[in-house]
């Protein structure tokens, strides 16, 4: 006779692999613009997290139920995770703009996104050094100190460095423009 554990897991495989299908439907029907893969994604991680359930969990009573609000629930974790990533995507372009006045007067909206594909384009370009401590202090916010006792490199380095890339960067840009 099988444990109620292993009939409870049975009936979930058994719901999983017939209703895969509507699942992926029900989240696309959900999230305007997720693909099928994100949508497999999702009820998959759903269903793992289901079956880690631990043993001595309540039983389910409906799956069907149980498993449409488990994907429901995800569903709204990742909104609610895109929202804030959507705030922080906002800060970027903000510390996007406020790098680019470092070598530039403010600009135009229309100019804006040349300078910020330029600069970006010039920053990939930089060395991983020069190219880490202007992530780290001009769009993370760190300060020399915390970066200094993070990777063990004195302030005064981690500053000439800074000082450095922004040379090369300035250098880069005003060549770029004169062409």
């Amino acid at each position: 006779m099988a444990s109620t554990h292993e009939s409870e897991q049975n009936r979930l495989t058994h719901f999983f692999n017939e209703e895969y299908t509507s699942l992926k439907a029900y989240v696309r029907s959900r999230i305007q613009d997720t693909t099928e893969q994100d949508a497999g994604d999702i009820v998959q991680d759903v269903a793992v997290r289901i079956f880690s359930r631990p043993n001595d969990a309540a039983p389910i009573t409906n799956i069907a139920g149980f498993v449409y609000n488990a994907v429901r629930n995800r569903i709204i974790d990742l909104m609610r995770t895109k929202k804030e990533n959507l705030h922080i995507n906002d800060e970027v372009d903000k510390k996007w703009r406020e790098f680019a006045e470092l070598f530039y007067a403010p600009a135009d909206n229309s100019y804006a996104q040349e300078i910020q594909k330029a600069l970006e384009e010039q920053i990939r370009l930089l060395r991983p050094e020069y190219r880490d401590i202007i992530t780290a202090v001009d769009f993370e916010g760190y300060t020399y100190r915390e970066i200094a006792m993070e990777t063990g490199i004195s302030p005064g380095t981690l500053m000439s460095r800074r000082h450095r890339a922004l040379s090369i960067l300035a250098k880069a840009l005003k060549t770029k423009n004169d062409n």
